[in-house]
């Protein structure tokens, strides 16, 4: 009966995964291309320690980033911890006090809600400096309210930030044409104001990022996409140069900048990771469209669905309850090659404002380019999974769930 199932989920989806493909090689070509422009050589991928002077791998690292998001430079580092932390440190690097951040796609991910912060806080918050912060919430069609941005405009707006994925929302995540629209209208709004785009989840999805459509500056995680599962950890930030160097600023210090840091070793796994990027961001994404083709036979609310374009790497699935939503993040759990035997549960963590129960039998801790599955305990009981190094342990994934549900009667 499954493979009755899976069969057809993939006739279903048989274009879409074929277009799937086609990305992979346009954008694992515009990653050779700049390591040819580049010459990257063996010598590159030499360790460095104390200071990190004359890192030469490191600065090449910088310039290969740089093409390959459209940018006038880049900073990668494995000194960033998250996703979080390099998403701060671009916002530290280019606020003032005084200044606001506004972001116009709605609430950003629960993680940042700290670093924008409460005045007084005491926590070094954006807010403890001085910086406001507010979100436009999204129209009834999950798109930009303009008039509630124009509203939210204020003399002291200096950041308009977007988030390209849907994070904890049940709406779609915003394609590189859709930014490139609204990177436009926002600079009519303010000219001189930086336009910043949250890129988690979103790169190698399309043929272009965000700086090649009108943004100033852009910030992700190596250990989603562009680590291609090897990168230990570490994030980037790319766009403008002035701005990625306001950044480096704040990474270490006022004048020393991106011009230090030792790699420790790490240097060729992040070079190798972003080789494979491409094609490991298509395996992901071709899981994401097998699960939505299969869930969405079986009558379950899927966002994107199986035919949608698809701008990251997340697939939601909508439950009716806590009990099968729990049970579904357990079953990607059990199809992991790592830590299989453990159980995840619904726990407070950190950061977050729900209880989040978390999948994650990764061989990089939180690397989510890897298959994984997280869901906040609340209404509308909504599972998000992503990832997937190879496209056949996505399918093993769907079919443990749909076995486990099916086992438990909570689906036909």
């Amino acid at each position: 009966m499954w493979e009755e199932m899976a069969e057809s989920a993939e006739s279903l989806a048989a274009e879409r995964l074929r277009m799937t493909d086609k990305m992979a090689e346009r954008n694992q070509w515009k990653v050779i291309q700049a390591f040819q422009k580049h010459k990257v050589s063996d010598y590159h991928f030499a360790g460095s320690t104390g200071y990190g002077y004359n890192d030469r791998g490191r600065e090449v690292l910088d310039l290969v980033y740089a093409d390959v998001f459209g940018a006038e430079a880049a900073l990668v580092r494995p000194h960033f911890v998250s996703g979080t932390h390099t998403i701060g440190t671009a916002l530290f690097g280019v606020l003032r006090p005084g200044d606001e951040l506004l972001f116009v796609t709605g609430q950003p991910y629960d993680t940042l809600h700290n670093v924008m912060g409460k005045p007084g806080d005491g926590k070094g918050s954006l807010a403890d400096w001085g910086i406001g912060s507010s979100a436009v919430p999204l129209d009834t069609e999950g798109q930009v309210d303009w008039a509630g941005v124009e509203r939210a405009l204020t003399d002291r707006t200096r950041v308009f930030a977007i988030q390209r994925s849907r994070g904890y929302d049940w709406r779609p995540s915003f394609t590189i044409a859709q930014i490139g629209e609204m990177a436009e209208r926002l600079r009519r709004l303010r000219p001189d104001a930086i336009i910043f785009v949250d890129n988690c989840y979103g790169e190698f999805t399309e043929a272009l990022e965000p700086p090649q459509v009108g943004v100033d500056l852009i910030a992700g995680s190596l250990i989603k996409n562009p680590g291609g599962g090897l990168a230990a950890s570490g994030g980037y930030i790319a766009g403008r140069a002035d701005l990625v160097e306001l950044a480096a600023y704040r990474l270490t210090a006022p004048g020393i900048g991106g011009e230090v840091g030792a790699m420790l070793g790490t240097t060729r796994s992040i070079y190798q990771g972003l080789f494979l990027a491409p094609l490991l961001v298509s395996q992901a994404v071709k899981g994401s469209i097998f699960a939505a083709a299969v869930f969405g036979t079986l009558g379950f609310d899927t966002h994107p669905k199986w035919n949608d374009p698809r701008t990251d790497l997340i697939q939601a699935i909508r439950f009716r309850s806590p009990e099968p939503l729990i049970a579904f993040v357990q079953a990607v759990q059990r199809a992991a090659a790592v830590d299989a035997h453990v159980v995840p549960e619904p726990w407070d963590m950190p950061g977050y404002g729900n209880p989040v129960i978390m999948a994650a039998g990764t061989f990089i801790q939180g690397g989510s380019l890897e298959l994984s599955a997280d869901a906040p305990i609340r209404e509308p009981y909504i599972a998000y999974m992503q990832g997937g190094l190879t496209y056949a342990h996505v399918k093993l994934a769907v079919r443990q769930a749909w076995e486990d549900l099916r086992r438990r009667n909570m689906i036909d």
